[in-house]
């Protein structure tokens, strides 16, 4: 089933395996892609004498993975093909112990904590670029925690139990039978989720860890890491704390405007930071989620979930932003269920339905584009007079006979039961008309929302929570400076951050060499 250089590919990734790995199969003899489903699996381990097979009858196709005879609580239900094929080869690899994506002790010590039996679902399409995140962040908990197992659930095989739970957005997460998570995330986020849902006995008023630096990144993406390399390259002791490594680039799936650099995606992008950054003594705390500071003070202060504090003179605030919602009541109610940010991932689920896409940008054009291919009818709807797009954008999606696009358009309300989306209500910004429009799903595309909640009260920002910063990226703190989407710098893009970031640490170590700021 497998190409047969991908099976080389492979024979090389498990050439170091030293665990006994078996793939213990259940399959149902009389089902039509019984023999596809068995061959897939005897690729993989064809790839490697340490691998083996182990078959038995069931109602359902699915594998587990065990070593050296024991359950590692990992499971597939479903070919993990497409984006989650590297989901299968590093649940292998870190089963092995070899370690590709297993957290620091600090964030283990968190997950050996969750309280009780934890079993949990994880639902996929195997087109979605954010699945394999959440996918693999919980098959890590599952080999840290014996009392944690994952299963993740290829969506398309299991149409009924998609139903049945009214899944309308992947990844989603289950956890014991009840809804745990939908849409994009990370190992930190997911912990923190479980945390709140199961119980945990980490204590954290008894973790004392205080770690000291002469300049602290908050922020893991292209702005964070220029920041930390500038900074790193100055003989400092640097530390990155940030959700993950990569930001907000994790989510984007074509690049093909950094400079120097033809064609490359997010994910690619986001690992090609994490080398360059391994390539210096920079201290990186990951799935860090951070809940207060103090950067009033000479030395700052900065405490994450989990009880770690981190201490400097220098705090470079480069947190991104994510995506923007509507702000409409019950939009919470509806996200994973009508409402949806990533047409990559979510789209599938509307083929031969009618959706709307909010915003008339290069984002929501280009969300246009793509759904049109799957969708029945898409509904662009523009704030603006004008749509913001390219015009090569823009002349794609005139061209489309399924894509009707509406300029001054407002979005006033979400239509439902409270559970499953069924329209929206909008009014026609140039005589205050309203009109209610069914539709299947909507996809919002109206920008991003800058991540500085934990700052916000301590630095100058503006009406929009953006960080205010000068032409040398310091803010209205002494020590304190930010760079990247979270602050007022026009033009949110790559290039743009990676530039900032440098320029906030050169800033930083100006200031420190001309004793503004004393380490």
């Amino acid at each position: 089933m497998l190409d047969s250089s991908i099976l080389e590919q492979v024979k090389g990734v498990f050439g170091s395996l030293s665990s006994d790995i078996t793939l213990s199969v259940t399959r149902n003899s009389n089902d039509e892609n019984s023999a596809e489903f068995s061959s897939f699996v005897e690729d993989i381990a064809s790839t490697s004498d340490k691998i083996k097979t182990v078959y038995q009858e069931g109602e359902q196709f699915s594998f587990s993975i065990l070593r050296n005879g024991e359950e590692t609580g990992i499971s597939f239900r479903g070919i993990p093909n497409g984006h989650e094929f590297t989901s299968l080869l590093l649940a292998i690899l870190n089963s092995d112990g070899q370690g590709k994506n297993l957290p620091d002790e600090a964030i283990a010590a968190r997950i050996k904590s969750l309280k009780g039996e934890i079993r949990l679902q994880t639902y996929v399409s195997l087109t979605c670029t954010n699945c394999p995140d959440v996918v693999q962040a919980l098959n890590v908990m599952a080999l840290i925690n014996p009392n944690i197992s994952n299963e993740m659930v290829d969506g398309g095989l299991c149409q009924d139990e998609i139903q049945r739970l009214n899944i309308q957005g992947v990844p989603s997460v289950y956890v014991n039978g009840e809804p745990l998570h939908t849409g994009r995330g990370d190992l930190g986020i997911l912990l923190q989720e479980l945390e709140d849902k199961v119980g945990t006995d980490h204590d954290e008023n008894a973790v004392q860890t205080v770690r000291e630096y002469d300049v602290i990144v908050l922020g893991g993406g292209p702005a964070g890491a220029s920041s930390a390399i500038y900074s790193a390259r100055k003989g400092l002791r640097v530390a990155i704390v940030a959700e993950r490594i990569g930001g907000q680039v994790n989510d984007t799936t074509g690049i093909e405007n950094l400079i120097s650099v033809t064609k490359t995606t997010g994910t690619q992008l986001a690992a090609d930071l994490r080398t360059h950054i391994n390539d210096y003594s920079i201290d990186v705390f990951d799935n860090r989620k951070v809940v207060s500071t103090n950067l009033k003070e000479a030395i700052k202060t900065v405490s994450v979930r989990g009880g770690e504090t981190f201490t400097a003179p220098a705090v470079v605030i480069a947190t991104g932003a994510s995506w923007r919602r509507l702000g409409l009541p019950d939009e919470d109610k509806y996200i994973g269920h009508g409402e949806h940010f990533c047409p990559h991932c979510d789209g599938p689920f509307y083929k031969g339905k009618d959706v709307a896409v909010i915003g008339g940008g290069n984002s929501g054009i280009e969300a246009a584009i793509d759904l049109a291919g799957i969708c029945r009818h898409v509904t662009v709807l523009e704030f603006a007079d004008a749509m913001r797009a390219d015009e090569v954008l823009q002349q794609k999606v005139a061209s489309l006979p399924n894509v009707e696009v509406f300029l001054s358009t407002q979005t006033t309300a979400l239509l439902g039961d409270g559970q499953k989306l069924s329209g929206i209500r909008v009014k026609d910004r140039t005589n205050d008309e309203e009109r209610d429009i069914a539709l299947d799903g909507v996809f919002v595309q109206i920008g991003l929302s800058p991540n500085s909640d934990a700052f916000k009260d301590q630095v100058e920002v503006t009406p929009r929570n953006e960080i205010i910063v000068d032409a040398t990226n310091r803010t209205s703190l002494s020590g304190v400076y930010a760079a990247g989407d979270v602050t007022t710098v026009p033009y949110k893009q790559i290039t743009i951050a990676m530039g900032e970031g440098a320029k906030a640490a050169l800033s930083a170590f100006d200031d420190r060499i001309r004793g503004v700021i004393i380490g």
